[in-house]
């Protein structure tokens, strides 16, 4: 079967600080041109055609991962004032139809919104609920049908069913109701670059085009949001990036009023707030690098107000808390793990939540009343599905309501799971959560595979996947790798995985797929890696770093061009992410991105087999990476394995839409791991 042709027509040579390199692929980066479509329809026939032989195994995945979820599920009502809101699948339908019932729950239901009548027509479909208003009778509805994620909200009245005329266009999709249930606040993204960056009022009647923009951020390393308080008194606005935020509020009471700033921004100060009673409660790493919890008076917000509610710890990363009437709960990370810390607010035992497993993830779930005892929250682990409880924080009763079900033969005491640490080169000790079904002989002959990320201190958690049984079933171990560049342990963790340190995060990743096969866990021969985004970019330095190490690789969406996007400050995400990868407009960054940037250090050697995913309207990483990515290795790699791309023609950074068509996708990855253990 013929290789697509390599798309090196048209060179063009970049240069930076006296650094010329040539980019023979660049002009890949045209979307709209017919010969970049033709490539890219080409690498997917190719694809096509090398696993045209697994076609029946892939549909036999589908189905197999499909057959597990109930056809008609529905999540767990939560209440929020008079009503219950929740959602529910319909058997056979892709999209979640939103509900409430008034009252109890044995009132009769009101569908809100039913994604399967908004989606029909559109290949794509995305859409949430942005809000309702403070009575309950006006919904604001986010649908974005390209999967760039630009939205365009709607408003429905819910008494009587009707589409009001309003219609905001090409928006964020976020809204904060004021309480005159009249006015709404939302966020309106740059046209190029999708960068958040200013904040309109609208008033519901009036032409969109008179809405009123009430902030600007006009710093570009800084994206913005507006959301509304639990307590229902303050709309906020937030403008953050990597290092920096700032907040701003005003009276929901009030919404032709002036924001007023709660604390000013402030190189390397991150912070975020919540209100309660008559203070805001503040998340600050102000001397706490791993955070302390703050609280400053409402009419007198600034930093020399704050009084400290909770400490910082060395050893403990506060990630985020709740507040309700007579308890303070707390979201910690400890050792990798997270912890849920209930705290009265008259002084008396606090507590901790149990769990009892060695990897899982607990999690808070809706909270939005303050006079209640009952905190929501969700557990599970890699053995376990997600549990959704009610927890008594006062009596110290569980009550599970609900654990996700899994049709079909699943028995949960088949598999076993396990924490392990990797040594890094530079003695670092890395986590490794790790799960199996327990007849899988192990002594170094079974097939694992290695799971990625280490970005953005997005911490990767140890929970259940129903689509995972597939290859566990089929005798897989499955590793999840808590490398640097991550906050797995706390922020240091995070700070020692990015900028001039990035470098760390691969190495880590390396040290974890060693390690699992010194200890037996692996067949070196059968050793593979799975990373999307900038776990693809993970991917990628490690087959330069390693090509060796793994059998095969799967990169989703991966952000491999580092150097040539991050020059680039007309394309999402760019001048947002200086802190994260560095400014490569000063020298020390630019050469030390280029020293590992993927696509810049493709060389000519052997290298895994390797499969890569991407979105033609993708808006996070751009489709034209893995596209020159892939073209570049197909042409310099000096081995016989299989190299193959998919492009999603109608998706963007999240793949296929809709519930099951998105296991067509990983279903496509399985069979290509599968053939390969063969």
């Amino acid at each position: 079967m013929p290789k697509p042709p390599i798309a090196d027509k048209r060179p063009k040579k970049l240069e930076a600080h006296g650094d010329i390199r040539e980019d023979p692929y660049f002009w890949l980066n045209q979307r709209e041109d017919p010969e970049v479509i033709a490539y890219l329809e080409e690498e997917n026939t190719y694809t096509r055609e090398v696993l045209a032989h697994t076609e029946e195994l892939q549909e036999s995945l589908f189905e197999e991962i499909k057959g597990r979820l109930v056809p008609d599920d529905a999540s767990v009502p939560y209440r929020k004032d008079d009503f219950y809101y929740y959602s529910r699948f319909e058997k056979g339908k892709e999209y979640a139809i939103h509900c409430r019932k008034r009252g109890s729950l044995d009132a009769g239901e009101e569908i809100l919104a039913d994604g399967n009548v908004l989606a029909k027509g559109h290949e794509y479909f995305s859409f949430h609920l942005s809000g309702i208003s403070v009575d309950h009778n006006l919904l604001a509805l986010a649908i974005d049908t390209q999967g760039r994620r630009i939205y365009d909200v709607k408003f429905k009245n819910l008494d009587t069913g009707e589409l009001l005329d309003d219609e905001i266009r090409d928006v964020t999709g976020s809204v904060a109701w004021a309480n005159d249930n009249q006015t709404v606040f939302y966020s309106k993204q740059h046209a190029e670059t999708l960068r958040p960056y200013q904040i309109y009022r609208h008033r519901l009647g009036t032409d969109p085009a008179d809405d009123v923009l009430v902030f600007e951020e006009t710093d570009e390393t800084f994206h913005i949001d507006v959301f509304k308080t639990k307590s229902k008194r303050f709309i906020m606005i937030s403008s953050e990036q990597t290092l920096t935020s700032e907040y701003r509020f005003l009276a929901a009471d009030e919404p032709e009023g002036e924001f007023r700033v709660l604390q000013s921004r402030g190189r390397k100060h991150e912070y975020s707030a919540s209100h309660f009673e008559n203070d805001f409660f503040i998340l600050t790493n102000d001397d706490a690098v791993n955070f302390r919890l703050m609280k400053t008076p409402v009419d007198n917000p600034a930093k020399e107000h704050w009084e400290e509610v909770i400490p910082h710890r060395a050893d403990v990363l506060l990630e985020t808390f709740a507040i309700f009437r007579d308890y303070l709960v707390l979201v910690e990370r400890h050792e990798g793990l997270r912890k849920i810390h209930i705290r009265p607010w008259d002084g008396s035992d606090e507590h901790y939540l149990d769990f009892d497993e060695p990897a899982y993830y607990a999690y808070l779930m809706q909270n939005v009343e303050f006079d209640t005892t009952l905190l929501r929250f969700a557990y599970t682990s890699m053995t376990s599905p997600r549990a959704t409880y009610d927890y008594d924080m006062g009596t110290r009763e569980r009550t599970l309501l609900k654990q996700d079900k899994v049709l079909g033969d699943f028995d949960q005491s088949r598999y076993v799971s396990e924490r392990l640490k990797a040594t890094a080169a530079d003695g670092t000790l890395v986590p490794i959560s790790l799960v199996y079904r327990k007849q899988t002989k192990l002594e170094g002959r079974a097939p694992l595979l290695l799971y990625g990320y280490g970005s953005y201190g997005i911490s990767m958690e140890a929970s259940f996947s129903t689509a995972r049984l597939s290859l566990l079933d089929r005798g897989f171990v499955y590793a999840i790798a808590h490398m640097r560049g991550g906050e797995d342990l706390g922020r240091p963790w995070y700070d020692h995985g990015k900028l001039l340190e990035k470098k760390n995060t691969f190495t880590d990743f390396i040290a974890c797929g060693e390690h699992v096969v010194a200890e037996g866990y692996a067949n070196p021969k059968k050793l593979f890696a799975w990373g999307g985004s900038a776990g693809g970019l993970l991917m990628g330095a490690v087959m330069n770093l390693r090509p060796d190490l793994f059998t095969g690789v799967v990169a989703n969406v991966p952000f491999v061009d580092v150097v040539t996007t991050m020059l680039d400050d007309s394309i999402p995400l760019t001048t947002g992410e200086y802190d994260e990868w560095g400014n490569p407009n000063d020298k020390k960054f630019y050469e030390y991105m280029l020293s590992y940037s993927p696509y810049d250090n493709v060389a000519s050697t052997d290298y895994p087999h390797l499969l890569v995913t991407t979105g033609l309207h993708d808006s996070q990483v751009q489709y034209w990476e893995p596209a020159k990515w892939v073209a570049k290795l197909r042409a310099m790699k000096t081995d016989d394995h299989r190299l193959i791309m998919k492009t999603n023609m109608d998706a963007g950074h999240g793949g296929a839409s809709g519930r099951f068509k998105q296991f067509h996708e990983t279903a496509l990855a399985y069979a290509f791991l599968l053939d390969l253990v063969r």
